[in-house]
C-alpha cells in the first residue's frame, strides 16, 4: 500500500491513478494542484489532502474510500427521489462561500449566512450525503426557505439529547464543546434551542467557533485574553482540519446568530 505523496502536485497524480484503477470509463483530468475534473465537474482535493495527512500510511485506503463514496453519491443524486421519501433526511450544513469557486452557485440549494458562509442542504443517506440541487427543489415544488425550516427541525431531532462538555479555565473563561462526530457538529450552531441550552452555563450571550465541519466550540465572551487565546487555536484548526468553514467567531444571542465576533466588538 502506497503512502501519502509529499506535495499537492504529486497527490493529484496519486488520486488520478487510484481513480482510474476503479473507474476507467470516466473522463478524468487534473486542472490544477488541488483541482480535478471528473466528467466535466470540478472536484477540489483540499479536504481529501487534509484527511490523508492525518494518517499518511493509510492514504491509499482513505482515497479509495473517498472515491467510492463520491461515486455512490453521484449515482444516488442522479436518481429521481420523491420529496416524501427524503424530507426527513434533509439536513443543513454550514459551508464557506469559497465552495462556489468549483461549484455553480445557481445549481446548489443554499441561503446566505454570516462570516462569509452559506447554509447548504444535504440528503443524509446511510453511508453518504448527497447535496440538494436547485433542480431537485423545482421538481419537489419547494422553496429554499422551506428546506431551511425542514432541515432545522431534522437537525434538532437527529440527536435530541445534545451532549455538551463544559471546560472552565484558570483565567475565568468557559468553553462548551459538542463532539458527536456525526458530520453535523458545526451545523448545531443553527439549533433554535442553542441559546436556551448554553446561555445558563456560559453566563449569557456567547461566541461559537466552527473552524471545520466536525468542530463546535462555544465560549464565554470574556475575559478578552481567553477569547484571544481560543481564537488563535481556532485559526490553526481552520488551517489544519478537513472540511474547513471559517476562523471567525459567531455571536449567539437569544434571537439566534446575531453576527460575528468582529461585528460585535
Amino acid at each position: 500500500m502506497k503512502e501519502l505523496p509529499k506535495n499537492p502536485e504529486e497527490f493529484a497524480e496519486f488520486v488520478k491513478r487510484l481513480f482510474l484503477r476503479q473507474w476507467s470509463d470516466h473522463k478524468f483530468e487534473i486542472a490544477g494542484p488541488m483541482d480535478l475534473v471528473i466528467d466535466g465537474r470540478h472536484l477540489g482535493l483540499e479536504n481529501l489532502w487534509r484527511i490523508s495527512k492525518q494518517d499518511p500510511k493509510r492514504a491509499e485506503e482513505i482515497v479509495e474510500s473517498y472515491i467510492d463514496k463520491l461515486m455512490e453519491g453521484d449515482s444516488i443524486g442522479g436518481l429521481p427521489m420523491p420529496f416524501s421519501l427524503v424530507r426527513n433526511r434533509i439536513m443543513p450544513r454550514i459551508q464557506p462561500e469559497s465552495i462556489f469557486t468549483h461549484l455553480d452557485r445557481e445549481q446548489v440549494a443554499h441561503i446566505p449566512f454570516v462570516n462569509e458562509t452559506v447554509i447548504v442542504f444535504v440528503i443524509d443517506m446511510p453511508h453518504v450525503t448527497v447535496s440538494v440541487t436547485v433542480e431537485q427543489m423545482v421538481r419537489w415544488g419547494v422553496q429554499v426557505d422551506d428546506l431551511e425550516t425542514l432541515a432545522r427541525v431534522n437537525l434538532a431531532q437527529y440527536a435530541p439529547e445534545l451532549k455538551v462538555r463544559i471546560i472552565e479555565t484558570e483565567d475565568g473563561g468557559k468553553a462548551a464543546i459538542v463532539a458527536l462526530q456525526d458530520g453535523y457538529d458545526a451545523a448545531r450552531l443553527l439549533l433554535d434551542s442553542l441559546h436556551v441550552k448554553l446561555a445558563p452555563q456560559l453566563g449569557g450571550d456567547f461566541f461559537v467557533a466552527t473552524p471545520a465541519r466536525d468542530m463546535f466550540v462555544a465560549i464565554t465572551c470574556n475575559p478578552p485574553n481567553f477569547v484571544e487565546r481560543i481564537s488563535q487555536r481556532i485559526g490553526r484548526d481552520y488551517q489544519r482540519l478537513p472540511y474547513p468553514i471559517t476562523s471567525s467567531l459567531f455571536l449567539v444571542t437569544r434571537d439566534g446568530v446575531a453576527g460575528t465576533a468582529e461585528e460585535a466588538a
